[in-house]
C-alpha cells in the first residue's frame, strides 16, 4: 500500500512540475498574459504593416506601453487598420502622437513605436492615431536598389 502511495505522490509532483513549466513558457514567450492590466484601445491605419503580427509590442521611448490587439484590412480605404491596446498606467500619451512600424534588429520582429506629440489632451479609449508611418519592406528597398544600379 505504501508503494502505491509513493507512486501517486510522484505522479502529482510531476504533473505540478509540467504545469509550472507550461505557465513559465507561456509567460516568457508572451503568447498569453495571465495578468492583463487594465487598458484602453486606440486604432491606427497604415499603408503597409509588413510582418507586424498580433500581440506585437507597442513601445514609446523604448518602454513597452501596450500590445497590438488586432490587424484587419479596412474595406473602404484598403489600408491595414491596427488596433492597439495601451496599458492604463500610460494614460498620459498625447492625442496627437504618431505611430510607426519598426523592426527590432536587422531581421527581427516588428513592433509599433509611438512618438509623443505636443497636445495636452491624452489619448482615450476609441481614439484614432492619424499620423502613421508604414513598415519599411526590405524586399522593396532591395528591388529599388537593384533597378537603380541597372540604370
Amino acid at each position: 500500500m505504501s508503494q502505491r502511495l509513493v507512486e501517486i505522490w510522484v505522479g502529482v509532483f510531476v504533473a505540478i512540475g509540467l504545469a509550472a513549466m507550461m505557465v513559465l513558457a507561456l509567460q516568457v514567450s508572451g503568447l498569453t498574459e495571465l495578468r492583463q492590466p487594465p487598458g484602453y484601445y486606440v486604432t491606427a491605419k497604415f499603408d503597409n504593416v509588413g510582418g507586424l503580427r498580433e500581440k506585437a509590442p507597442v513601445s514609446m521611448a523604448g518602454v513597452r506601453v501596450g500590445r497590438v490587439e488586432e490587424i484587419r484590412l479596412d474595406p473602404e480605404s484598403h489600408q491595414a487598420e491596427v488596433r492597439l491596446r495601451i496599458n492604463e498606467r500610460f494614460g498620459a500619451i498625447p492625442a496627437d502622437s504618431a505611430a510607426a512600424i519598426y523592426t527590432a534588429g536587422l531581421l527581427g520582429e516588428q513592433y509599433v513605436g509611438l512618438e509623443p506629440g505636443w497636445e495636452t489632451e491624452p489619448l482615450s479609449d476609441g481614439d484614432r492615431i492619424t499620423e502613421t508611418q508604414s513598415a519599411v519592406v526590405l524586399e522593396r528597398i532591395i528591388g529599388q536598389f537593384v533597378t537603380s544600379m541597372q540604370d
